[in-house]
């Protein structure tokens, strides 16, 4: 019997581990249903155009593809005869997934897409539908929104991980509601579990409550909130406390500046650095509870690593968080920007703390039937 042949294109695992991780679990899990093929951006952008370029080409996750799993890590973002290169392995397939996060691989999915011709389905993936950062500059934004109308234009389908950004990309971009589909995030279960008392000797934590804010540090993860909702805690309940504030500083420099300034600042830990896999399993292992208080969403990775390890999680009740979290026990949402709400959410998880089970529905091989359907 004939086997749909599928070729995923994303981030190579030397960039990002977030979206590299999705691609690598996806792409197994549909390995047993379908002949699966990923291509990988082998040099994404101009290095030291990266925020995280001093990490670029190091190990950042554990995981790796199946054997069933066909790997071509071939693309260079200045290099056409790479992309013709990548594009005679894509065209042997039935349907090309497009992984969307960022402008910058932009010109080679266009180049993919005109040699293509339009004779095979293309499917883009958005896991951002605007990057802030690219928003936010000028030349970057006019390039972007160039670029993404013509790759759009040349899709056959859409996918996104909640119906909130199904409402954005079809009111920001004109596209037809039934040309887009929904499948959320699968939970990133991978992380090993450490027992909590050795996890905290390991990080050096004594207090009986830890915080964990995790992930890379731009202004709309409103880690500004969370200081502000821990230094309003009692101070009784804050000798109590740690606040731990883990990730890779990118543009969020107000959230440092107000850690130095706080007068609880010796009760806030600030790792500021890019996180390996093998180091992940401690933080979230040795926390009492994750706080996600973004200002906007799609849906978190960081919040479907606190599901996976079964603790409370306090999130903003924005865009797909709402979504990926509604029917996790452990969820605890708030107001987005409040940090009232959040210092009332970590009084009430420290008096109700325990363990949860996360929806079946995000397991990986519930998310990859919705693939398979699709396809």
């Amino acid at each position: 019997m004939h086997k749909t042949k599928v070729v995923i294109i994303g981030p190579s695992e030397k960039f990002l581990s977030g979206i590299s991780y999705y691609t690598i679990r996806l792409s197994n899990t549909l390995s047993d249903l379908m002949d699966v093929k990923t291509i990988l951006f082998r040099k994404m952008l101009p290095k030291r155009l990266f925020p995280g370029w001093r990490r670029v080409g190091k190990e950042l996750t554990t995981q790796k593809f199946d054997e069933k799993v066909e790997v071509h890590e071939v693309l260079d973002w200045y290099n056409p005869i790479t992309w013709i290169r990548a594009f005679r392995i894509a065209k042997r397939a039935d349907v090309i997934v497009f992984q969307w996060w960022t402008s910058s691989v932009a010109h080679m999915y266009l180049a993919l897409e005109v040699l293509n011709f339009r004779r095979r389905p293309i499917i883009i993936e958005f896991h951002e539908v605007v990057d802030p950062l690219e928003s936010s500059t000028l030349p970057i934004r006019f390039y972007s929104k160039v670029m993404g109308k013509l790759i759009r234009r040349l899709a056959t389908r859409y996918v996104v991980h909640s119906n909130a950004d199904k409402e954005l990309i079809s009111k920001s971009y004109g596209i037809e509601k039934g040309k887009i589909e929904v499948i959320p995030l699968g939970i990133y279960d991978h992380h090993k579990k450490i027992e909590r008392t050795v996890a905290k000797t390991t990080i050096g934590i004594q207090e009986d409550f830890a915080i964990l804010f995790f992930g890379l540090l731009r202004p709309y993860k409103g880690v500004k909130y969370l200081i502000k909702a821990f230094e309003s805690l009692p101070e009784d309940f804050i000798k109590k406390s740690r606040l731990l504030i883990v990730g890779e500083t990118w543009e969020d420099k107000e959230s440092k500046e107000l850690v130095k300034e706080s007068k609880y600042s010796n009760k806030i830990n600030v790792d500021d650095r890019y996180v390996n896999d093998d180091k992940i399993s401690f933080y979230f292992s040795a926390s009492d509870v994750l706080v996600i208080p973004y200002t906007r969403a799609s849906q978190s990775a960081v919040a479907h690593i606190g599901m996976a390890f079964g603790m409370p999680v306090i999130a903003s009740e924005v865009g797909g968080l709402k979504e990926s979290l509604g029917k996790y026990e452990g969820a605890v949402f708030v107001k987005p920007e409040s940090a009232v709400d959040i210092t009332k959410a970590l009084m009430y998880v420290f008096d109700e703390r325990g363990k949860f089970e996360a929806p079946d529905e995000l397991r990986w091989e519930e998310i990859a039937k919705k693939w398979f359907k699709l396809f």
